[in-house]
């Protein structure tokens, strides 16, 4: 009889996700505290300069990526990096093919964050303009962050993947415990969504 242990590197990260989600939790705390105290008619009027529909498409593509980072992981386990069929393809994708397809898309999010901070920043609403102002670019900045970080996690995977003479167990993990954080940043970023941007 062989007892199976759970995977050191799994546990490790989601040990680690589970600080993460504390750090996360301050923040929401922060933004609340805020929003109570600073006069409704000043938040409210802070707030209308969101830009919803914009945020709402960017949001979905975040969202979706955690879908092809998920095919990625599917193809890790099947130890099967790369595609079989032309590119176009995309059912006979592998984990490279869809991982890249996350970067794209992780990669995209970012771009409409800055994009976003642009435009909010010509309506005169910075970190420094107000308190609104600081808990907004805190609580999205920071999960930027983590996203840039993703990012180069994924960077990372899929050049220890190319590297590998054999793509085996040790790559397929790492693309695996990688997914465990790209899932954990769409989560909170869905939350910071519904806060920030529906309830306003």
């Amino acid at each position: 009889m062989t007892v199976n242990r759970p995977n050191p590197v799994s546990v490790g990260t989601i040990v680690w996700l589970a600080s993460e989600l504390m750090f996360f939790a301050a923040l929401f705390a922060m933004y609340f505290t805020v929003r109570q105290t600073m006069p409704a008619e000043e938040w409210a009027l802070q707030a209308d300069k969101l830009n919803i529909t914009f945020s709402t498409i960017n949001t979905i593509v975040l969202v979706l990526s955690s879908f092809t980072c998920q095919w990625a992981v599917f193809k890790a386990e099947q130890f099967k990096p790369s595609r079989s069929g032309k590119l176009y393809q995309f059912w006979t994708w592998g984990m490279h093919e869809w991982l890249t397809m996350t970067y794209l898309m992780g990669a995209f999010f970012i771009g409409g964050q800055i994009f976003e901070y642009t435009e909010l920043v010509h309506q005169g609403l910075t970190i420094s303009s107000s308190a609104y102002g600081s808990v907004f670019y805190m609580t999205t900045g920071f999960h930027g962050l983590h996203v840039t970080g993703g990012l180069i996690a994924f960077l990372f995977v899929l050049g220890r993947s190319f590297a590998a003479k054999r793509f085996g167990h040790h790559e397929a993990t790492t693309t695996i415990v990688t997914s465990y954080y790209w899932h954990f940043v769409d989560v909170v970023w869905i939350a910071l969504f519904a806060v920030i941007y529906l309830l306003r």
